[in-house]
């Protein structure tokens, strides 16, 4: 499930990566149509159409007009991050996760594609936006529970301020991250622009669902949203 791609790269990223950076945000929040639809989840019975509830996160320049795919390095601006790559494992010590990635992306309806429901270990990262350690918002999403047990994100409502992850990179590196705080919102109140806007820093958002589970929409009444930075 790969991102969709941009028709043409410019020779010059890095006002191209402004431009777009700039569309891509009064497009997020001028519209009210997308919706991201990770169920996320309760994998208890099939997911309804807006498991999440919310906007879909927008796409960023980084993963766009990556300095990889231009073959030209871009000015860093203040602040550490990393060059764009692709995660492979999202390690947290503290609640036992040690899970491989897959790529999620915004299908023709306008919903994120959901990680696969039968694999309890496994988490998915929005491939159209930042990737973790890169600058600016990357999503990283995965089940709570499934139809017969607990899933990859079921102890993520454990973290605090100050735990420490880390995400393994394609590129070899490791991307080590501190947790800010972590919130729940309700899915027909979500703060889309808190949660996915975008930032000039390096930062992470684990979501996942939480709340009370409502057997008639087979759904959580809200997500859990774990807000981290590189260190």
């Amino acid at each position: 499930m790969a991102a969709r791609p941009l028709s043409s790269v410019p020779t010059d990223p890095a006002p191209a990566r402004r431009r777009l950076r700039a569309v891509m945000t009064a497009i997020f929040w001028g519209t009210a149509t997308l919706v991201l639809a990770v169920s996320l989840l309760g994998g208890r019975g099939d997911p309804p159409a807006d498991a999440l509830g919310s906007h879909a996160p927008p796409a960023t320049s980084a993963t766009a007009i990556s300095p990889a795919a231009s073959g030209s390095p871009e000015a860093q601006p203040a602040g550490k991050y990393l060059p764009w790559s692709a995660p492979t494992r999202l390690r947290i010590p503290d609640i036992e996760v040690d899970a491989p990635f897959t790529d999620l992306a915004l299908a023709a309806s306008g919903q994120l594609d959901v990680p696969p429901p039968d694999d309890t270990n496994l988490v998915g990262w929005f491939a159209g936006g930042a990737s973790p350690g890169e600058r600016g918002t990357s999503i990283i999403a995965g089940h709570v529970d499934t139809k017969t047990s607990a899933a990859v994100f079921a102890r993520l409502s454990e973290l605090e301020k100050g735990d420490r992850f880390e995400v393994k990179r394609a590129d070899g590196r490791d991307a080590e991250f501190v947790v800010d705080h972590a919130e729940s919102f309700a899915k027909d109140d979500f703060p889309d622009e808190r949660v996915y806007a975008d930032t000039d820093e390096a930062q992470v958002r684990l979501i996942t669902c939480s709340g009370d589970y409502d057997r008639k929409a087979k759904d959580y009444t809200e997500n859990l949203v774990v807000f981290a930075h590189l260190v």
